[in-house]
């Protein structure tokens, strides 16, 4: 009686005997493990998947405004840039002897309430996300006409749209824009895969394109009277003489901060140069309180399920007087009642953290495909992190100390109180 076996073979056989309302139990705790690691899952990925918006990418330019904001419309495509970039500037930051390639990008168009961007087929090619991952085709390929467009995958997917369709890009934003440019529709050459970043729901369009749409625009409105096709359009300079940002990579991020330094002192105009890393994390940190708040609920989740076994653990005393009477009886000391209850909370909680993981396995492998298509959020299927070990340590401590106190309890019992019916 008096060996560890014994007593945990001992409590097998007691949670068997009681295997509905230990299986209840379990349940709960499995759901509440499950939950809680889904929050720190979802927690990690997302932050994972922000940081990985863009990478391999060492400064990013526009004119002078904030940091956030340079990188949320820039970036992620919210807002407007202050101001615009000179063409002239541009160029003559591309030519520094430190910098490797420069992406540029326009904005200032929708279409259907997608953002259109305006670039280069140098984008195709130096653009990075999640671990420096390239963009890639699902269909067709890149611009190589004026007219062409190039649509993310979930701007597709929403839309319809194939290989070959026709799309009018509307002047302004928003679902319908202000004006169309209807005189010149776009042709999309190509369609990219999923990357679960802002670059799903943007249409890519060239820089030329975007100087061609308004070559008869003045003022943000088509100057009356002035039509230029889209054949005669072809045959004119389409040179853009403003940008709203640019990507920059170095040939050597040594010189990063260097590099950083010179544009923001720039003369020529007044310009800011971003780190994209820097900026990401000081716009994660402004959402620290919605990050604190998914673990105070993860804290409660788990704690709710905690209760449940110990008010199923306190509720079964009384019927267990009898139980705990006749070990005392056949010589169990106190310690071992004590042990036995500790040894079957540690081995519910355990149960239930193991069904708990498996439950979270199923239901990220049952949804991945959902919230990727839904919220452009990758949930991988890999390994618990040492986070969410800890976290799994820190359930089964809880749970194996929340059953000392029905222990307590348990062994202070007489036999005779036990023995005895109470009226």
């Amino acid at each position: 009686m008096t060996a560890p076996g014994a007593i945990v073979a001992l409590s097998v056989r007691s949670l068997l005997n009681r295997r509905l309302t230990v299986g209840l139990t379990v349940f709960a705790i499995a759901i509440s493990v499950m939950l809680v690691l889904g929050v720190e899952k979802v927690r990690n990925d997302a932050k994972l998947g922000f940081a990985n918006t863009i990478s391999g990418t060492d400064l990013i330019v526009g004119a002078r405004s904030g940091t956030i904001q340079l990188l949320l419309y820039s970036v992620f495509r919210i807002g407007n840039a202050t101001n615009n970039i000179s063409w002239k500037s541009y160029q003559t930051i591309a030519g520094r002897p430190d910098v490797k390639w420069t992406v540029p990008i326009s904005l200032g168009d929708s279409h259907r309430g997608y953002r259109v961007m305006g670039t280069t087929s140098d984008y195709f090619t130096h653009y990075r996300y999640a671990r420096k991952l390239p963009l890639t085709f699902a269909a067709g390929k890149a611009f190589d006409d004026v007219f062409d467009a190039v649509l993310g995958a979930e701007a597709a997917a929403t839309l319809g749209y194939a290989v070959g369709d026709k799309i009018v890009v509307a002047h302004g934003l928003g679902t319908g824009g202000f004006s169309d440019h209807d005189d010149k529709p776009f042709t999309v050459s190509g369609i990219l895969a999923r990357t679960g970043t802002p670059v799903d729901r943007t249409v890519h369009v060239s820089l030329s394109g975007i100087e061609a749409i308004h070559v008869d625009w003045k003022g943000g409105s088509r100057v009356p009277g002035m039509t230029v096709s889209a054949d005669q359009v072809r045959d004119m300079d389409l040179t853009p003489r403003s940008i709203t940002a640019f990507m920059v990579g170095l040939k050597s991020r040594l010189g990063a901060f260097r590099a950083l330094r010179d544009i923001n002192e720039f003369r020529g105009e007044p310009l800011l140069a971003i780190l994209p890393g820097v900026a990401l994390q000081e716009l994660w940190n402004l959402m620290g309180t919605a990050e604190a708040a998914l673990g105070v609920i993860a804290l409660f989740v788990v704690a709710g399920g905690l209760i449940g076994m110990l008010t199923m653990l306190l509720a079964g005393l009384n019927e267990r007087r009898r139980e705990m009477a006749v070990l005392r009886a056949v010589g169990a000391r106190p310690v071992h009642v004590f042990a036995m209850f500790v040894s079957e909370a540690a081995l519910i909680t355990f149960l239930g953290c193991l069904f708990g993981l498996g439950l979270l396995y199923l239901g990220v492998l049952a949804g991945q495909p959902i919230v990727e298509a839904e919220f452009g959020l990758h949930l991988p299927i890999d390994a618990p992190s040492v986070r969410e070990w800890s976290i799994l340590a820190l359930v089964l401590g809880a749970g194996t100390a929340a059953g000392s106190l029905p222990a307590v309890l348990a062994y202070r019992n007489s036999v005779a109180d036990g023995v005895t019916v109470r009226t």
